[in-house]
C-alpha cells in the first residue's frame, strides 16, 4: 500500500510547457487588453449617464424657475390691470 503524502511524480505537459507558455501568454496579453478596453467604455459610458442625469436635473430647476417668473408677471400684470379698472370706476362716480 503506498504511503500517504503529496506526490512525487512530476507533471508531464502535452505539450511542452514552453509551447503552452508561448500559446498562452499572447491570449493572456490579448485577454487583458480587452478587458482594459471593456472597462474603459463602461466608466465612459457611466460618465455620460452621470452628466445626462445632472443636465436633466438643472434643465427641470432651470424650466421651474421660469415657470415661477411667468406666472408672477402674470400675476403682476392682472393685479395691474384691475387696479386700472377700479381707479377708473372710481373716477366715473
Amino acid at each position: 500500500m503506498p504511503s500517504p503524502g503529496p506526490p512525487t511524480a512530476a507533471f508531464i505537459f502535452e505539450p511542452d510547457a514552453e509551447t503552452i507558455f508561448t500559446e498562452l501568454v499572447p491570449r493572456y496579453a490579448t485577454a487583458k487588453l480587452y478587458a482594459a478596453m471593456a472597462d474603459s467604455l463602461a466608466s465612459e459610458h457611466a460618465a455620460r449617464m452621470v452628466a445626462m442625469g445632472s443636465a436633466r436635473k438643472n434643465a427641470g430647476e432651470l424650466v421651474d424657475g421660469l415657470t415661477l417668473t411667468r406666472n408672477r408677471l402674470r400675476q403682476a400684470a392682472i393685479t395691474r390691470e384691475i387696479a386700472e379698472l377700479v381707479g377708473g370706476a372710481e373716477a366715473l362716480k
